[in-house]
């Protein structure tokens, strides 16, 4: 069957096709992101209206078996939390995370953990000594866990064959090249390919397949987003180099929730779960501080307290500043109106900086009472009762708004020594309060809280 080839320009940031060169991507808007590949299409007989027998026929729903899908333990919590229970035989994980961040470690503490499977350790990025000295670093060793330095997929499926793994990590995707693309590691249609048959093999094997994928300048995986839509889970590694906590989202999630998260502390020995993150989120010190406000949040299915720490000022340069780490801009912004419309405060000619400490980002809109309450108490210099937590989102009106497990944040609160905690009342529907120590506050004005604390 005669091939043809013919070459074509791709877009390397999104992975768009163009018939000729051009200056400015039309789909991503990147500028210089084109380059030629050569491209092969062989000759394929046209299928639609064919009557050849297929093995699979039609099913109702209710005839089709509903058996509990095996996973695989990965021995680590927080990993087995994200991914919705453990590993699923013959799924496709994608790890993506920017440069130094850590993904390298966890999927080699994945491959060392999992004792009780074969696994296959494929690094394009460092050599089997580089990967050794990591290993006595982070301390943990296994018989099981195989490491090869290939970045030729013929030959990775080559060692696939000889050494039958439960398990393969690849590391990273960009690194792999397969004889069937004449264009370099790292293009469009490299990763396109090389994931392919990385899909077909995990599918047809039953053998799960974890991927490490490098970041764009922008925090999106590099290649096609078909990469995304191909593989069954998708992880986002996330955390600040200066600060020692990483995070660990699921984006995309055919297997479970994508609301989970899981959090690691990084550390001279590797990565280390944290199951207590309100305890490390929250400062220690012991003097009472204008301009912080504990948050009682939840991300996916787990509780946890938060430090907000807001910083107001008189704008210097004329124009003021308005700047958050962890938190969104546009909300912050509208916060802020709300406090100066519906709350009577002028805030409109002074500088607002926002953090939430720990160096994470919390999208959970319960923790709008907390932001608010930081800004006021840093505007009027007086300190919130270290032993007081809010919960609770607030409207454009002022209202503040019922949150969802209202009864999972109170049990927080009040597992970590808090005495109050103020929260939506008409999340009181259905509350039992009297079950809790902690005094809770319910409120449903912006103004009520001001009045109770600042009385």
């Amino acid at each position: 069957m005669a091939a043809k080839t013919k070459s074509a320009w791709f877009c390397q940031n999104c992975g768009v096709e163009s018939p000729k060169w051009v200056g400015k991507c039309p789909s991503c808007g990147e500028w210089n992101s084109f380059v030629e590949e050569i491209v092969v299409k062989s000759k394929s007989t046209n299928l639609v209206g064919s009557r050849s027998k297929t093995k699979n026929k039609p099913l109702k729903i209710s005839e089709i078996s509903s058996s509990e899908e095996k996973r695989y333990d990965t021995k680590s919590l927080e990993l087995n939390r994200v991914l919705g229970g453990g590993l699923v035989p013959g799924s496709l994980i994608l790890i993506g995370g920017e440069p130094g961040i850590g993904k390298s470690t966890l999927a080699l503490q994945i491959a060392l953990h999992l004792k009780n499977y074969t696994t296959l350790y494929v690094s394009g990025e460092e050599s089997a000594q580089q990967i050794k000295l990591r290993g006595n670093r982070i301390n943990s060793d296994n018989e099981n866990c195989l490491i090869v330095s290939e970045t030729a997929m013929e030959n990775i499926f080559s060692h696939i064959k000889n050494t039958d793994p439960d398990i393969v990590v690849i590391d990273s995707i960009q690194t792999l090249a397969t004889e069937n693309i004449d264009s370099g590691p790292g293009s469009v249609s490299q990763i396109r390919e090389c994931t392919s048959q990385l899909l077909r093999f995990a599918k047809e094997s039953s053998t799960p397949v974890i991927l490490i994928g490098h970041i764009t300048k922008d925090g999106s995986l590099a290649g096609p987003k078909i990469l995304e839509h191909m593989v069954d889970t998708v992880l986002q590694f996330e955390g600040d180099q200066n600060h020692m906590y990483r995070i660990l989202r699921s984006t995309k999630n055919r297997f479970g929730s994508t609301a989970e998260m899981g959090i690691y502390e990084m550390q001279h020995t590797g990565l280390r779960e944290v199951s207590n993150p309100s305890e490390l989120l929250l400062s220690q010190s012991d003097e009472s501080l204008s301009g912080v406000a504990i948050s009682a949040s939840i991300e996916g299915m787990r509780p946890f307290l938060i430090e907000i720490q807001a910083l107001v000022s008189s704008a210097a340069y004329g124009t003021p500043q308005r700047s958050s780490t962890g938190f969104d801009l546009r909300r912050m912004n509208m916060l802020l109106a709300v406090l100066e419309k519906r709350a009577g405060f002028r805030l409109s000619t002074k500088d607002v900086f926002l953090n939430i400490a720990g160096g994470i980002k919390v999208n959970d809109p319960a923790i709008d009472l907390a932001v608010i309450i930081a800004v006021l108490s840093s505007s009027t210099d007086i300190a919130i009762p270290k032993e007081v937590c809010f919960t609770g989102e607030i409207g454009l009106s002022g209202e503040i708004r019922p949150v969802n497990r209202i009864d999972q944040r109170i049990g927080e609160a009040e597992k970590l020594g808090f005495k109050q905690i103020f929260i939506p009342k008409n999340n009181s529907k259905g509350l039992d309060i009297s079950k809790f120590k902690i005094k809770v506050h319910l409120v449903s004005k912006v103004g009520q809280v001001f009045q109770i604390l600042f009385k």
